[in-house]
């Protein structure tokens, strides 16, 4: 699979060093760069599930039905967070889904949230970033993560798969259900 890399070097206002390396590889997969995000909190509903459940689309629909992003307080911008978090193993494995928002205060764990609702401390760690093409939300974040799993198995994310927390950033390129584009990270060694 040829592959060509371009390097970037960028620091962020919020102190964070952004140190990305994306390689373009042919034949319409993802393309990873290594990032080191400085962590932060996120608060939102979770769920414990795994990728056969099916409890993903259950978990949209009662984040938005119930509002959720319009409770969460202090909130520091207007994206939509879903993290990944306590992995029982792998992919494969059981996992916490949480949606919801970054917030701008940084809390433990589970604490400072409103009622039903938990916040997750995303850990300063190294992230593959991949970012998804564009079209329907939930057929590009699922092929983007069907292209992630091949890309662990191949070894090509700049590093080893830490599976203590992952995330996505449903920002201003995600407001139209119909022509998405999300940020993923998935923590790495």
């Amino acid at each position: 699979m040829p592959m060509h890399l371009r390097a970037t070097i960028v620091l962020f206002s919020a102190g964070c060093l952004l140190l990305a390396f994306s390689p373009s590889l042919s034949g319409g997969t993802v393309t990873p760069r290594v990032i080191e995000n400085g962590g932060f909190t996120v608060i939102g509903i979770q769920v414990r599930t795994n990728n056969a459940s099916g409890d993903i689309p259950k978990q949209w629909e009662r984040f938005f039905k119930e509002g959720v992003l319009a409770k969460i307080p202090d909130k520091a911008d207007s994206n939509i967070v879903v993290v990944y978090s306590r992995y029982a193993s792998d992919h494969n494995g059981d996992y916490d889904y949480l949606i919801g928002a970054r917030v701008k205060a940084e809390v433990k764990n589970g604490s400072a949230a409103p009622a039903g609702m938990v916040a997750v401390v995303v850990p300063k760690a190294r992230y593959a970033l991949v970012s998804t093409g564009q079209g329907p939300v939930g057929k590009v974040v699922s092929e983007a993560w069907q292209q992630i799993w091949r890309l662990e198995d191949a070894g090509g994310f700049g590093g080893k798969r830490t599976y203590k927390a992952d995330f996505e950033v449903y920002d201003q390129r995600a407001r139209d259900p119909n022509n998405s584009q999300v940020d993923i990270y998935i923590g790495i060694e």
